[in-house]
């Protein structure tokens, strides 16, 4: 994203102009959907592993591992954020989305043989996982590219939180669909073996349908860019890609909001992929471990929405903000970890206990993730958005494969998975508290432009 974008004459007014509106539609809609349905397919098996034991005769280990494809499909994390930085948007996200297609389609064939279907669909959860690099990392450079600066936040959060509602539907749409298996005998004859397999190829032919119907109409209506840049920071000369990985390394302030980022989000993503394996020991229902998933990330959207426009208002308080949702998610965890050890601590184990502190902790979690995104970019501008979140993104990636390669092989007992949410809350407000915040492209857009 250099100064190629139009002449020195025209380049001066442009600044001042708002993006058409059509194309920001056009383009948000277009990376939006992908990151949707990325996160839909994604976390398709978590909330109906039960169903999906009985029907294809996954195991533990085979639950685990197919949310674990997610962060291994961010192996080739820098080869993405590469081409989004040399190629620009529309090309990594058809790229992206012909990815999907063919992971999606993988789940879908009609295969007799039982042990080949399964590898099949690990194959397509593989694929899609590949998609993730630029579904989590293209909402700053989308909202750079496409918006002012007194929209940009809010921009950010929208098109970051869409991934995260894509797993809260899958959430919703997977127990709906699917029946569970109540370990009565007449559901665990043969006949409703077929019908539970039956209702789960259907959301398989679905959500391939759906991931079709998004890269038709990026490949038909995606734009590249827009007319005019729509501020001084979108016009502006980045740095290189070789050079823009010397600076993030060398950063130290940047390295240390980056582990506030990857621990806390790595180990919540990890640990919200496999909700219901993990309340299944505790007797919590699918539907209720699904309706518990949904409104957790539904409701940090909506909050993360807030805080963003709140950004937007009145700017120079993303850290503030940080520490108000990093302490709340703190508390949160620890009432959660808590209440599962009610053998030991005596607190009530209630519906309404696992509901609540559920659903704040998702809420807490999942709206900082636009803060945080919007201060990488403020932190080590000018090093392109694409580059910089896409490192973070690694990170937590990385924990969360981490975390879930250890529950491949601890699967039976949960308590250390959860005390692991707590624990890495805890320690990224301790990193955000030694956080000094600066807001370099905010000065240029704001300062210079005057």
């Amino acid at each position: 994203m250099g100064l190629g974008w139009s002449s020195a004459e025209e380049r001066r007014p442009s600044c001042r102009r708002r993006s058409s509106s059509r194309g920001r539609s056009r383009g948000a809609a277009g990376a939006g959907g992908a990151a949707a349905t990325a996160g839909l397919v994604w976390n398709t098996w978590g909330p109906i592993q039960n169903s999906a034991r009985l029907a294809f005769g996954f195991s533990g280990w085979d639950i685990a591992l197919l949310v674990f494809w997610g962060p291994i499909g961010f192996a080739p994390c820098f080869f993405f954020m590469w081409l989004m930085d040399k190629k620009g948007l529309r090309v990594t996200v058809l790229l992206t989305s012909s990815l999907m297609v063919l992971g999606a389609g993988l789940r879908c064939v009609p295969v007799s043989d039982i042990e080949i279907r399964k590898k099949l669909i690990h194959g397509g959860q593989l694929l899609n996982g590949l998609a993730g690099p630029t579904v989590m990392n293209a909402a700053p450079f989308l909202s750079t590219t496409w918006f002012s600066p007194d929209e940009r936040a809010t921009a950010t959060a929208i098109a970051s939180l869409l991934n995260y509602l894509g797993c809260a539907a899958a959430f919703l749409v997977g127990p709906l669909v699917v029946p569970p298996p109540n370990g009565t005998a007449l559901l665990m004859a043969q006949s409703n073996t077929q019908h539970i397999k039956d209702r789960i190829e259907a959301v398989l032919y679905a959500e391939f349908g759906m991931v079709s119907l998004i890269f038709s109409a990026a490949l038909a209506y995606f734009p590249s860019r827009p007319p005019f840049p729509p501020s001084v920071a979108a016009a502006s000369q980045r740095l290189s890609y070789r050079r823009s990985f010397c600076r993030l390394l060398s950063n130290f302030r940047f390295l240390m909001i980056a582990l506030a980022y990857a621990i806390p989000l790595g180990v919540f993503s990890g640990w919200s992929g496999v909700l219901d394996l993990i309340l299944t020991p505790i007797h919590v229902s699918q539907v209720d471990a699904g309706w518990i998933g949904f409104w957790s990330i539904v409701g940090g959207c909506v909050v993360g929405i807030a805080m963003a426009r709140f950004a937007d208002f009145i700017r120079g308080m993303l850290k503030f903000i940080l520490l108000l949702l990093l302490s709340g998610a703190t508390l949160a965890s620890t009432w959660f970890t808590l209440t599962c050890l009610t053998t030991v601590t005596h607190l009530p184990l209630t519906t309404a206990t696992l509901y609540t502190s559920c659903i704040l902790l998702g809420i807490f979690l999942n709206s900082s993730v636009p803060i945080f995104f919007e201060l990488f970019v403020e932190t080590v501008y000018p090093v392109p958005e694409g580059i910089s979140c896409g490192v973070v993104t690694f990170l937590s990636n990385v924990f969360m494969g981490v975390l879930l390669f250890f529950l491949t092989f601890y699967h039976t007992e949960f308590s250390w998975f959860n005390w692991c949410l707590p624990g890495s809350c805890l320690l990224s407000l301790l990193l955000i508290l030694c956080f000094r915040e600066s807001y370099d492209r905010l000065y240029l857009d704001v300062v210079v432009s005057v």
